[in-house]
């Protein structure tokens, strides 16, 4: 689940880069790929070969059900102690509307350079618009893909000149889509906070107003794809984030026990992962999974994903509830401060939250 999310106010700055998807329509087997794209460590990290290894999978429409709700919580605290990651089915998102959000984003991305820069980055602080983000200096390895990325929840923060008018629908989708999984994240909240011991008032208030930002991800094919990484490892600095696949190429992977596992979204289903933030809202009971975005040699693999992240007022340490009378696993640190920690150096797996830790 790719990061680069902009979660509140609190934000960076990035460098240009030379746009990935132009870079690979001129590559080639007999075509070097740019040295600062090579990376050697894709070839050297373990890969799980078990092909029997599947996320869990979680059924909202069974959470929601009395007949049904205890047990798939359970499942539910289960997987967010073990995993960090699952799969959620019967979510109750309009097809309708998956679908045309899929068609135009697939048509956005497929538009001249020209058409798309109408929407770049600006450097304003935010990330917004179209580009790439984490790049902070002129060495560093870049990742194979470009993004387009609008801040959607407070409202009072959304900036149209970044949303795209064409195609005609993109915008509304957008906002209906994102009101969508506000409602979904609201009872997810709701769940976690339960079995977690939190009384479910505390985490309204820790992710009032539904702080959400969209990034939708391009990862161009690449001859070579064993070289390049279209996301490099990483947690999300989130609460959580809902992934959509956009079309049917994958490539996510989690590390797990030390290897690599590769994902396959199942047919309408969303992909969950929990963040940096939940993990020291929890004290470590629930973990972030470091996970990155491979690439395939023919075709471009899409994505999209929702993060939904807290108050951007908060003071981040775990909540008493979740420490009880155990050991307090991590310190505590502005949530603002947190983020501009966050922003100013490159994606380097759980780099940023391993500094709280006690």
């Amino acid at each position: 689940m790719a990061k680069g999310e902009v979660h509140s106010q609190c934000a960076g700055y990035t460098l240009p880069v030379p746009n990935v998807q132009s870079l690979a329509t001129s590559i080639d087997k007999s075509t070097q790929i740019p040295e600062r794209y090579v990376r050697p460590e894709v070839k050297a990290d373990p890969i799980a070969h078990n092909n029997e290894i599947e996320l869990p999978v979680i059924d909202l429409a069974k959470l929601i059900d009395p007949e049904f709700s205890k047990e798939e919580a359970a499942k539910l605290h289960f997987t967010c102690q073990e995993w960090g990651f699952f799969q959620l089915v019967n979510h109750g998102v309009p097809e309708e509307l998956i679908e045309g959000l899929k068609a135009n984003t697939m048509e956005f991305f497929n538009k001249s350079l020209e058409e798309k820069m109408l929407y770049k980055q600006n450097n304003d602080g935010t990330l917004q618009g179209y580009g790439q983000a984490f790049v902070i200096s002129e060495e560093q390895k870049l990742d194979w893909s470009d993004l387009f990325y609008v801040m959607t929840r407070p409202i009072a923060l959304r900036n149209m000149k970044f949303w795209p008018t064409s195609p005609s629908t993109f915008r509304d989708n957008i906002d209906r889509y994102s009101l969508e999984l506000t409602k979904l994240a609201s009872c997810l909240w709701q769940y976690i906070a339960t079995n977690l011991g939190v009384a479910k008032e505390v985490f309204a208030e820790l992710f009032k107003d539904h702080p959400q930002g969209m990034r939708f991800n391009y990862y161009p094919p690449c001859p070579e794809a064993d070289k390049v990484i279209g996301v490099s490892p990483h947690s999300d600095a989130t609460g959580f984030s809902i992934l959509l696949q956009i079309n049917d190429v994958q490539g996510l992977q989690i590390r797990k026990n030390g290897e690599w596992i590769a994902v396959s979204a199942l047919p309408n289903a969303f992909i969950v992962n929990l963040g940096d933030i939940t993990e020291v809202l929890s004290n470590g009971i629930y973990k972030s999974i470091e996970h990155r975005a491979m690439i395939n040699t023919e075709n471009p693999r899409i994505s999209l994903v929702a993060f939904h992240g807290p108050d951007n007022s908060i003071m981040l340490r775990p909540l008493p509830e979740a420490v009880g009378d155990g050991k307090l696993n991590y310190g505590s640190m502005s949530y603002q401060e947190f983020m501009k920690a966050l922003f100013n150096k490159k994606l380097e797996g759980k780099s940023i939250i391993d500094k709280l830790k006690l």
